[in-house]
């Protein structure tokens, strides 16, 4: 009865009901969703595909324009994935890890570059998918599942034989690095790309023209090494996964 009670007074505090930021909702049944984070997701998702439609629509022998821009992210989207995985096991990662690298990339640069402020909502405002925990820890729990899928795959059920590898006692440790991986890959990306548009937006509202330029195209750089780390991180953790001890990379 008293841990009742007590449950019962730290519900009634404020700090409860507090919450970071406005949203916008979308509520189907008992499903709340954050609509402003599926609006941006969408115009990302319509950006990279318009993209691969205009740089496949007419190929050419000698690429040119569009065609030579998505062959050269394709050739550096391999190499990041042959440089980590190796080149036996690199091919059927490249869909997957290139994927994950240009939905962040354009995402962080939408932040960037799209004044999603001056779209009007009912409720709280747009802002690039990344600048959203929902986002990265939803990305971050999708390479959790692909290097599982990636161990048991490769190894079978004598995946799980590496959590007590080289000695047992180190099963805690292995798990918790399970749990660690997801919030760190999560957490990074999540911060990096809020912080950097709080400093813009302050330095905006501070010295409203020369200033924030230059941290505007530093924010651009930040933006990419931060998709390029993510992608470089989740192939490691595929490849960790894959890993055979005593095999040559």
């Amino acid at each position: 009865m008293e841990m009742i009670n007590a449950l019962n007074v730290l519900n009634s505090l404020p700090l409860a009901s507090l919450e970071v930021g406005e949203h916008f909702y979308w509520r189907i049944g008992n499903l709340t969703l954050h609509g402003q984070v599926f609006l941006t997701s969408w115009v990302v998702i319509a950006i990279l595909v318009l993209a691969s439609l205009a740089a496949t629509r007419n190929v050419q022998m000698v690429p040119g324009g569009i065609q030579n821009l998505m062959e050269y992210a394709l050739e550096f989207l391999r190499d990041l994935a042959k440089n980590q995985l190796g080149e036996k096991e690199y091919r059927p990662w490249v869909p997957f890890i290139g994927t994950l690298f240009l939905f962040i990339f354009v995402s962080n640069w939408s932040g960037a570059l799209i004044p999603w402020g001056i779209i009007e909502l009912p409720s709280g405002e747009l802002a690039a998918p990344t600048n959203d925990i929902n986002t990265t820890v939803a990305l971050a729990l999708l390479t959790s599942l692909a290097y599982f899928y990636a161990g048991l795959s490769k190894k079978g059920l004598g995946y799980f034989a590496g959590y007590i590898q080289p000695i047992p006692i180190l099963l805690p440790i292995k798990i918790l690095e399970d749990f660690t991986k997801p919030l760190s890959l999560s957490f990074r990306l999540f911060g990096n790309i809020l912080a950097d548009e709080l400093v813009v937006a302050v330095l905006v509202l501070l010295v409203p023209l020369f200033i924030p330029l230059p941290i505007m195209a530093l924010g651009l750089f930040t933006s990419a090494i931060q998709a390029l780390v993510f992608a470089t991180l989740a192939a490691a953790y595929i490849h960790e996964a894959i890993e055979v001890e005593g095999e040559e990379h």
